[in-house]
């Protein structure tokens, strides 16, 4: 590892990562003692974010499983984070064994680092990749994903980006980057997102929000941004909603047994999957 990248890991690790709190509230193994209590503090105002997270990860498998059986078998996975339970190579592999391929992307050194561990024990290298790159990165990025030779760009993609755009503030314009990449897919592609909300009549979950918001500002240096419902299915401009549209986390083609089958809300974010004709 360059002088540089050892550097910014050693920093990371002495730091609240939010890719790591995320991992913790999933119930992994790739966090730290300061990220723990974190989330541990996070928990009492929000208790929810440990539904958001565990209901997000669900998503993404059955979206991954969603873009199998619909002939897909190459996947972009922007802001990737920490290996955790359910990475989308080990749901495609299930899915269709031995034809998938997949590229993780994260800007994170330690989630990158684990990522490369990760797929050196359980990934074939000739098939799945992972990088070190940002979602702003644009062009680069795409080349980038584009010069590992695992990704054919004339063919469908599946381009994840699960529980991401809600770090990218409104001045950053989030839609203009996606947009991007919506555009360099090719016909039959799918683009699948999830995005925390909260309902604007739920007035003690948001102000608990805010507070869980204004924490991870200044401690894990990342800044969340709510959107209404309306803003998040902006990000889909240009694609054509697969049913069920724009639904709850767990409203979204479920399986098996539901834990918010009552109470869908509960899941705390909107998900979706976008087709490009």
């Amino acid at each position: 590892m360059a002088g540089g990248d050892a550097d910014r890991l050693g920093e990371s690790v002495n730091k609240v990562s939010a890719g790591r709190v995320y991992d913790y509230l999933l119930g992994g193994v790739h966090h730290y003692a300061v990220d723990q209590r974190f989330a541990e503090e996070q928990l009492k105002k929000l208790p929810e974010m440990r539904d958001f997270a565990r209901s997000n990860r669900a998503f993404l498998g059955r979206a991954v499983r969603y873009a199998v059986s619909q002939g897909i078998r190459q996947f972009v996975d922007i802001g990737s984070g920490l290996p955790t339970q359910g990475n989308v190579h080990e749901v495609a592999e299930e899915a269709a064994p031995g034809e998938c391929r997949v590229v993780y992307i994260d800007n994170e050194p330690i989630a990158q680092a684990h990522a490369e561990i990760l797929l050196e024990r359980t990934a074939d290298p000739a098939r799945h990749r992972a990088l070190d790159a940002d979602f702003f990165d644009g062009p680069r990025l795409w080349q980038l994903v584009l010069d590992t030779g695992v990704i054919a760009e004339r063919e469908p993609i599946a381009l994840l980006a699960v529980a991401l755009l809600h770090f990218m503030p409104p001045e950053t314009r989030p839609e203009r980057m996606l947009a991007f990449y919506r555009d360099q897919l090719a016909p039959g592609s799918l683009v699948a997102l999830s995005h925390i909300h909260v309902p604007p009549e739920d007035t003690a979950t948001l102000a608990a929000s805010r507070e869980v918001i204004e924490s991870y500002r200044k401690q894990a240096n990342s800044v969340a941004q709510p959107r209404s419902r309306e803003d998040i299915a902006a990000f889909f401009d240009g694609l054509d909603l697969v049913e069920p549209g724009l639904v709850w986390i767990s409203e979204w083609r479920p399986e098996g047994a539901d834990p918010y089958r009552d109470d869908p809300a509960g899941s705390r974010g909107l998900a979706g999957v976008g087709r490009k004709h």
